[in-house]
């Protein structure tokens, strides 16, 4: 299946449309204070930030519970301090992400059904999405995700030709999809059982169902799961159509929230919102699966009158902005706590757990702190070493200790009393507390 010349141009002038949108929708959730709202936003930027910003700088610090790429992408320009405390530089990487994302949704679909109506409708589905729209207007990393999964789908159903011959790419592509996903599931013990699906793949599924409906709307989600039918039923029925089948490799998204789920983790909305770029595609099939032109038209404007109908691109409630909310009223509170520490001394040492306190360290630069100014999880022996006994190494302990039952480090002065000898409680607030070294002088008799 050839895309006709004039048709090829539709991808570029989708991905140039969904720049230009998605620059527009950044500025707007800036003006609203909410572009690093979410505390991963800020997370993501501190785990780029300390490969080079760091008590022990180097390739050490490259990776978290995150897979690396994002923060090997804006390693470098987020060492200025400007785009560190604004997001500027990783808030650029997730424009260019979702622009090319939508293009690609849009290319697919044109593979698939030849149709431009049918393409320009999928990308609308995906690019109107207030959830969508919000994500790709802050440094998260999920528009990434959506831009190299949907391309890499573009890319496979281009290269296979119907009847040619087969081509080693997929079988790369899925070594490789394994070496570097087949890991990446955190274990229980980097947060607290707490989700009713825990052991229930059943219950499971369907919150991911429920939070995909959420997402986009009854209507949508239907026309989707539809379109993705179609395409299941066309690829297997016809050779000629068979690599459509490539696109249904999108749903695999859904594997991650799925384990998650199961193995008790927290319900997040935000992990559901890379299904959108399935159901943008299975949309746009259903669209412009029609041999006759006009009802083509007409199945694309009708999609169209779905979006219009199901989604507001800036809706305030929409359940990304919500979420991305849920820990926005502490920053006040905390900032209290980071005007205990008055300004950054030199040499002075905080130790807090990057896992729970990355988004605080990089709150705290608005004060003038660095990550070199924390002793880490990710300063490797310096951080064992402070654990058995922090004296030597921190003036002062930070603790998260209410969100997930305490960080732990508070488990460990629950555990080990004695950890927190030598240092006296100085302030409180928002769930952390903070302890200062007692430095006892020494005084001679005479």
């Amino acid at each position: 299946m050839i895309i006709p010349s004039g048709r090829r141009a539709v991808p570029i002038l989708l991905a140039i449309v969904a720049a230009i949108g998605g620059a527009a929708v950044a500025w707007h959730y800036a003006n609203l204070g909410l572009t690093l709202s979410h505390y991963d936003a800020r997370g993501h930027l501190v785990v780029a930030r300390r490969i080079f910003d760091s008590l022990t700088p180097g390739w050490q610090q490259i990776g978290a519970v995150w897979l690396p790429l994002p923060h090997l992408l804006n390693a470098l320009p987020v060492q200025i301090d400007l785009f560190y405390r604004t997001g500027a530089s990783a808030i650029a990487i997730s424009i260019a992400s979702f622009a090319a994302a939508t293009a690609a949704i849009g290319w697919i679909v044109l593979l698939i059904t030849e149709s431009t109506a049918a393409a320009i409708a999928a990308a609308a589905v995906f690019a109107l999405n207030p959830n969508v729209l919000y994500l790709q207007a802050t440094p998260m990393t999920e528009p990434l995700l959506l831009a190299l999964s949907t391309v890499a789908v573009g890319l496979l159903m281009a290269g296979s030709r119907p009847g040619g011959p087969e081509r080693p790419a997929p079988r790369i592509v899925g070594f490789f999809s394994r070496a570097v996903i087949g890991e990446w599931f955190v274990g229980s013990d980097f947060f607290v059982p707490e989700n009713k699906s825990l052991g229930d793949p059943l219950l499971s599924a369907a919150e991911i169902g429920w939070g995909t409906r959420m997402l986009s709307g009854t209507a949508l989600l239907a026309a989707g799961a539809a379109g993705a039918a179609i395409v299941a039923v066309v690829g297997v029925a016809s050779r000629q159509r068979a690599r459509a089948l490539i696109a249904l490799s999108l749903m695999s998204t859904a594997a991650i929230p799925w384990v998650a789920f199961l193995k008790g983790h927290p319900f997040r909305i935000r992990y559901m919102v890379p299904l959108i770029a399935m159901e943008a595609v299975g949309a746009g099939v259903l669209a412009g699966i029609a041999r006759w032109r006009a009802v083509r038209i007409a199945a694309a404007v009708a999609v169209l009158g779905l979006v219009a109908y199901e989604l507001r691109p800036l809706d305030a409630s929409a359940p990304m902005v919500v979420e991305a909310q849920w820990d926005r009223p502490n920053g006040p509170v905390r900032a209290t706590v980071t005007a205990c520490l008055g300004s950054p001394a030199s040499g002075e040492k905080i130790m807090a757990s990057m896992g729970s306190l990355g988004h605080y360290m990089q709150e705290a630069s608005h004060s003038g702190f660095a990550i070199r100014n924390f002793l880490h999880e990710g300063n490797g022996d310096l951080w064992l070493a402070a654990l058995a006994d922090p004296k030597p190494f921190a003036d002062w302990v930070l603790i998260e200790e209410k969100a997930q039952g305490g960080d732990m480090l508070a488990k460990r002065s629950r555990e080990h009393p004695e950890f927190l000898s030598g240092y006296s409680r100085v302030c409180e607030g928002a769930g952390l507390a903070l302890y200062r070294r007692q430095n006892l002088k020494l005084t001679v008799s005479r």
